[in-house]
């Protein structure tokens, strides 16, 4: 199902109860029970109560949000790497060069054809792609500069080499949800009790007050769906892709 179904689907859903409460509540409501006599401990505790979500749920959107540009960043930093490692060895031999450039290239077009799609199916990197940076890394560190115009390129070369496989362990550890269960129970429950609220105030069915109450809880579950399609950085609707790698790569994107 597609995400953006699913938030319809949650939307309108959040509306639906909330209309469906409103009109049992009305009909088993005493006759004498005046709306308009809300005790005000009651008003203050629903407005504070709307407070403290609006704060949690910020906060929540703030660490997804910050999560997920993190795992954006952690590709580029790869993908950048990995070209200037490419680039760079142009000042050693033919045969080593055009072999640290053949195992560059196997290793970008397997994360971008193969483990990208484990990432975003399982949420982890694959043994295979790990062997084949090890690989990469081997050719760099493995070759003796031959003059003094090689060796000037080859620690720059290595700083490269540790920038790649840094920033592809942290694509790993990010490949994960990133909100823990009971965050998650803590948003279900106070979204609850926050729209629960509501009927505390004893709305009526007159359409103004029932498209109010239907537009609060959509809009907190729209929010709730945002949290949740951000906690996975490579696996849902709004995801981190592998753009960077086929924009520098752009022979092995084709």
């Amino acid at each position: 199902m597609p995400d953006w179904l699913v938030l319809v689907l949650a939307m309108l859903g959040a509306c639906v109860v909330v209309v469906l409460v409103t009109f049992v509540r009305n009909r088993r409501a005493p006759e004498d029970e005046d709306p308009s006599e809300t005790p005000d401990v009651i008003e203050y505790m629903t407005m504070w109560i709307g407070v403290v979500y609006a704060i949690v749920l910020g906060l929540a959107i703030a660490g997804v949000w910050e999560a997920r540009s993190s795992a954006g960043d952690y590709v580029q930093n790869e993908a950048q790497a990995l070209h200037e490692i490419s680039e760079r060895v142009r000042v050693y031999p033919p045969d080593v060069r055009d072999r640290i450039r053949s195992d560059v290239n196997a290793y970008v077009s397997y994360v971008v054809d193969h483990e990208w799609k484990t990432m975003a199916n399982d949420e982890r990197v694959t043994d295979h792609g790990s062997a084949l940076l090890q690989k990469v890394r081997q050719d760099v560190t493995d070759y003796k500069p031959g003059n003094d115009f090689q060796a000037q390129s080859y620690q720059p070369l290595l700083d490269q080499m540790t920038a790649a496989d840094q920033a592809r362990n942290a694509r790993s550890d990010s490949t994960g949800d990133t909100m823990p269960p009971v965050v998650w129970w803590g948003l279900l429950v106070g979204g609850l009790v926050t729209v629960g609220m509501v009927f505390a105030l004893q709305i009526r069915r007159t359409a103004r007050e029932l498209v109010l109450a239907g537009l609060f809880s959509a809009t907190i579950a729209f929010m709730l769906f945002l949290i949740w399609d951000f906690d996975a950085p490579y696996s849902r609707g709004i995801a981190v892709t592998a753009e960077p790698f086929t924009n520098l790569f752009p022979a092995l994107a084709k």
